[in-house]
Formats: C-alpha cells, structure tokens, sequence
C-alpha cells in the first residue's frame, strides 16, 4: 500500500500553530514511507473563505518547506462530484431530502433542551410521505443506521466505538449545493485515494458519521490518527495571547523555519529524549506511536531558545541576508562597511532571533545618541580629558582588535582608573549603548575613520 497523507486547511485565516503542526505530522509520515503528501483547499464557506488566507497558507508551506506532492486542490472546483454523489445515495435510499426551515429546526432544538435531551435533528423527512412545502430548497441528509456501532482503531487514540444512535441524520448538501465539511472531506479522500487521515482530536467526533458514509458507499476506510490539541502554559486552550499566531508572523519575528519545524515535531511527538534534530532526523524518526495522547503545551520561551541553537549554527552569509531585510526596516543603510556578516557572526551569541540581532546591530550602520541617562552616568569632567588622549592614541595605531584593546587597557592604567571606568563612557559614546560586545571588537567592526567620528562628534557633550 502506498502512504498517501493530506493536510485540509479551511482558507478562512492565517496558518496557525496547530495547523502547522498537522501540516508537519502529516509531511513527516509521508516522506517516512516513501508516500505522497497532498494539499487540499476546503475552501465551501463561501462567507469566510478568502484569496489572502488561501495565499497565507501556502505561503506558510513554502516558508516551513513542507512540500506536497499533488495539489493544492479546491472543494468548489469540486462540486460535481459532491452531487453526483448526493444523487447517487439518493438513488439508493440512503440520503433524502429535507424541507424543514430553520425555524422548525430552532424550535425542534429547544424543545428537546428543555425535555433535558441531547439537541439534534429528529429525523421527521427520513421516511415522509408529506408533500414538500412550496418556496423551501431542501437539503440532502444521509440516513444514518440506527443500530449497531461504529468501531475503528484510532493510531494515536486507540479503539473507539460509537453507537449509531447517537448519531443523527447529518447534512450532505445545504441547499444552496454547497457540501458540508463531513461530505466533501469523505469523497475528497476517497478520490485522493488517501491512506492515512492525520488531524487534531477536534475532528474524532466526525470521524464515525464519515465512516457510515464510506461504508454506504462501499469504499474502503482509511487509517485514522487524532493528534490531541495544544494549549497554552496555562493550560487553556492556545490561543494569541499564548503566541498562537500566523506561522508568517514568526517569519516576521525573526525565527528560523527549521526552528520551528523542530519545535513543532516536540509539541507532542517525541524521539528519547532528543530536543533537536534535524528534518532528515525527523522523518528517519517519525512514528504515529510516539505521538503522545495527551495535549501539547505550546511555550515560547523552548521556541526561542531552540531558535537560538539554530541561529549559531546556521551559515553566516544566508544570517546576513536574512538580517539585511530587517536591519533596513530600521532605517539602516547597510553598505560594504562594516562587514554584515561579521557583525552577525559577532552579535549570534547574544539574541534569540533574527529580529533581535538587527535591532542588536543598527548602531554598526548608523549612530545612535545615548539617552540622557547614559549620558549623565558615563559623559562627565574627569572622563572627558581621558577619551581626549583615546582619540589621540586612535589616530596612528594599527587598527585591529588586539592593538585597540591594549590601548585601552594601557589608557586607563596611565590615568590610574580599572578598564571599565574607560571602556564604559567609550562604549556609550560610540554605540549609545551600555550593553554590546568587547568594546575593542566593536570597534575594529565600525573602522577607525567612523570611531573617531564618532568620538569627536560625542566629546562636545561632555561637561568642561
């Protein structure tokens, strides 16, 4: 058997966590088989649907390199072949049409809230020999059995039976000839001939009125795997105030897709006791059995960390391409000097993602003026004649790290005061910051001609 696996997003919003992760189990079990992976569109809520969150979630695959195999498919291309199908099981007597308004159905929902029943559809134009009311389109409902129960094994839930009498006659086609979710996700993966249902836990309650569909059909079932939710720090369910927003804005913020594709395949898989691990690893690695059953919780502090690994580790050229568009967004003009990707290479230490880097690297490419703080701890009488000599001593020496920072140290032991009491002020007034790097690596970085710029520019505002 071929593994055929599909992710179905509904284009009504961004490509969240969840989804990505869905996305991710589904990708990763695929390529461990040797399958095919396909994208599918469940774009049938025509209200909500849209061409930008159909764009936004491929370009969210593309960013997290999940690539399929076939697709991207759409339901309302589709539709067809839902009716064709509808026609064919009322032919068959196991759906039929049903004329009740939605007021009949409000009504028939309160009554049986109030009796203390379970609301749901009552089955009165099952077997009806009433004569259709006039001005009402009729939707098509499957005859659900009555007996027996619904039994399948789940591979991550394991076996799950439900009675078929907890199940109502479900709606196949509104009528307006729109498919209803359970519908067209049936027949989209009978005819994509899919292998292996992937999807959150949310769904296993659809699961057996797809399987009586199926089986009315005559078609094989597929293997189902229900991946349990994820939730916040809290416990409560994720949402944007945990961090659950689009996979894009991540990009935004400056993490690094494998970073999160690693940190997706932890949120409730595991492999040991391994935290990191390569996309090859993963799909070496993956299994249905190690999903855990239990929710995920999703942290954003494992993220940024697991963000910062990546970060030292990823090339330093594509580090600076990916910071260049970032450093531009803050108003630098990045030119031949310094070096981005030495810069890079020295601030990687010190962040978490790629948005921070850049905000650690703007005073590289353009001067900052230290806040009135700063100025009045550091800029003072005794300091001043001090940095004066500094400036002086700049003037004529090689210019590298080694030769700055033993100016340095060799300046503040003629003045009788320790190392920091120099580098501190000469940090501020260059950078305009108080937390950087060696000041004498900095430095080299920004060039004798921009130090000395600096430095004479920043001396005037020191007190006489």
């Amino acid at each position: 058997m071929t593994v055929r696996t599909r992710f179905a997003p509904s284009p009504t919003g961004y490509l969240h966590i969840g989804g990505a992760r869905t996305a991710l189990f589904s990708w990763a079990y695929a390529r461990k088989h040797g399958g095919k992976f396909i994208l599918r569109v469940e774009d049938t809520d025509r209200e909500r649907s849209t061409k930008q969150s159909t764009q936004a979630i491929l370009d969210g695959m593309e960013w997290l390199g999940l690539d399929y195999d076939e697709g991207p498919f759409y339901q309302m291309e589709r539709l067809t072949r839902y009716h064709e199908v509808a026609e064919q099981l009322l032919r068959n007597n196991q759906a039929y049409h049903c004329y009740c308004s939605r007021e009949e159905l409000d009504t028939m929902r309160e009554q049986q809230r109030a009796a203390g029943l379970k609301p749901r559809y009552d089955g009165r134009w099952r077997d009806s020999k009433q004569t259709p009311p006039a001005g009402i389109k009729p939707v098509v409902r499957f005859k659900n059995p009555t007996e027996g129960h619904v039994v399948f094994t789940d591979l991550v839930k394991g076996k799950i039976a439900v009675a078929n009498n907890e199940l109502d006659d479900l709606v196949l086609l509104r009528s307006d000839g729109i498919p209803t979710y359970n519908f067209g996700v049936v027949l989209d993966d009978l005819d994509m001939n899919i292998s292996h249902v992937i999807r959150g836990d949310d769904h296993i309650n659809n699961t057996p009125r797809q399987i009586n569909i199926l089986r009315a059909l005559g078609a094989p079932l597929p293997q189902y795997a229900h991946v349990p939710m994820i939730l916040g720090t809290d416990g409560e369910r994720l949402s944007k105030r945990h961090g659950a927003v689009s996979v894009m804005q991540y990009r935004e913020d400056g993490y690094l897709p494998d970073a999160l594709i690693n940190y997706l395949a932890r949120l409730g898989w595991s492999h040991g006791d391994e935290e990191i691990f390569s996309r090859n690893q993963l799909v070496e690695w993956f299994d249905l059995a190690s999903i855990n059953n239990s929710p995920a919780r999703f942290n954003p502090e494992k993220l940024s960390w697991l963000n910062q690994h990546y970060l030292k580790t990823v090339d330093p050229q594509h580090l600076a391409t990916l910071t260049l568009p970032f450093l531009e967004r803050n108003g630098c003009e990045v030119t031949t000097r310094p070096d981005l990707i030495q810069v890079v290479n020295l601030l990687k230490e010190r962040v978490n993602t790629i948005e921070e880097l850049a905000d650690a690297a703007v005073y590289f490419f353009r001067s900052l003026e230290p806040d009135d703080t700063l100025k009045e701890k550091h800029f003072n009488n005794e300091i001043k004649p001090v940095l004066i000599s500094l400036i002086d001593k700049f003037s004529t020496i090689e210019w590298n790290h080694d030769v700055i920072q033993n100016e340095i140290k060799t300046t503040a032991i003629e003045h009788g005061m320790k190392l920091p009491m120099l580098a501190m002020p000469l940090r501020v007034m260059v950078t305009g910051e108080a937390h950087t790097p060696s000041i004498a690596a900095v430095l080299e970085l920004l060039g004798r001609e921009e130090t000395l710029n600096r430095m004479n520019s920043r001396i005037t505002s020191f007190p006489d």
